[in-house]
């Protein structure tokens, strides 16, 4: 996470006009963000544990920092969190090595017992001389 942190600032903080930042406020920096998401993963653990679930959902980081007094983030976070639904709905879809092959599964079958019949074969044959 220290790294996330550290990218954030130096690619896109320290790209702002007349924004620069010492080592020590960079560090500095960090620590506070690694804190506070500590504090409201925490607190969003114990509302999804007092709702009897195991995972922690969006609507539980929204009640923790309703509760925590930052309530004030709740509207972006929640967009936020839209938007990337949205985007894995409309992300490409992996294709499987079986779809790229162009080849029928009765083809793909008939490979693939082909390929067991050799290894068999090959087995069977025993050590190969040296």
């Amino acid at each position: 996470m220290p790294t996330t942190v550290h990218k954030i600032i130096t690619e896109i903080l320290a790209n702002e006009p007349g924004m620069s930042f010492t080592r020590e406020a960079r560090d500095v920096l960090i620590e506070c963000c690694v804190e506070f998401l500590t504090l409201i993963s925490s607190e969003a653990n114990e509302i999804a544990e007092r709702e009897t679930k195991k995972t922690i959902a969006t609507e539980h980081i929204e009640k923790a920092l309703r509760e925590l007094g930052f309530p004030e983030y709740v509207e972006e976070v929640v967009s936020v969190a839209e938007d990337h639904k949205e985007q894995l709905k409309t992300r490409e879809k992996k294709t499987s090595k079986m779809d790229q092959s162009g080849l029928t599964q009765e083809e793909l079958l008939q490979q693939q017992q082909e390929l067991f019949r050799s290894a068999t074969d090959k087995y069977n044959q025993g050590p190969a001389e040296q």
